[in-house]
């Protein structure tokens, strides 16, 4: 249980550091790879490959109700492109946000939209970095050791009033 985690009633201790960020579907198991990390890591990479498949599905059933439609072949070949497009651009920003988080004044807000077309991208990236580690864990591993190793030289750099001591007596 982490130190600032509390049964009911009881007050908050003092935190002994800086406390490691949850990433979805794994919370802080990351940090030792304990609490079923490897299970979770299996189970993200299968769930999001199988949701990447139904999507998949769903989207070749989608196309052949437009070719039962009959709609023509420039908006059967622009759905099949469009959903390219922003399937590619969803995986690469997804993978993107693995390794760095985005500028605060990013274009992430404006490229929602297509990333939520194109989320079988996504979904696939999340099946690929989950063989690796569990998606985000490089960025916030770092993070977080950055903040422990900071923690550490903020509370041993110095004890006591500097000012207050007195000098070393010469013999």
């Amino acid at each position: 249980m982490p130190a600032a985690a509390t049964k009911a009633g009881q007050v908050p201790a003092a935190s002994a550091g800086p406390e490691p960020e949850p990433i979805r579907f794994f919370g802080t198991t990351w940090v030792d790879h304990d609490g079923g990390y490897a299970l979770r890591r299996v189970g993200v990479a299968v769930g999001s490959l199988a949701t990447a498949v139904a999507a998949a599905v769903l989207l070749r059933l989608s196309y052949e109700g437009l070719e039962i439609g009959n709609v023509g072949t420039f908006l059967n070949v622009s759905v099949v492109v469009l959903f390219a497009i922003a399937s590619s651009i969803a995986f690469a920003k997804t993978w993107d946000s693995f390794s760095r988080r985005p500028a605060p004044s990013s274009d992430e807000a404006a490229l929602k939209g297509l990333k939520t077309i194109g989320f079988i991208g996504s979904l696939i990236a999340y099946f690929l970095r989950c063989f690796a580690e569990a998606p985000g864990e490089k960025l916030r591993r770092a993070e977080y050791q950055r903040a422990t190793a900071e923690f550490a030289r903020r509370r041993s750099t110095r004890t006591g009033n500097p000012a207050a001591r007195r000098p070393k007596r010469k013999k």
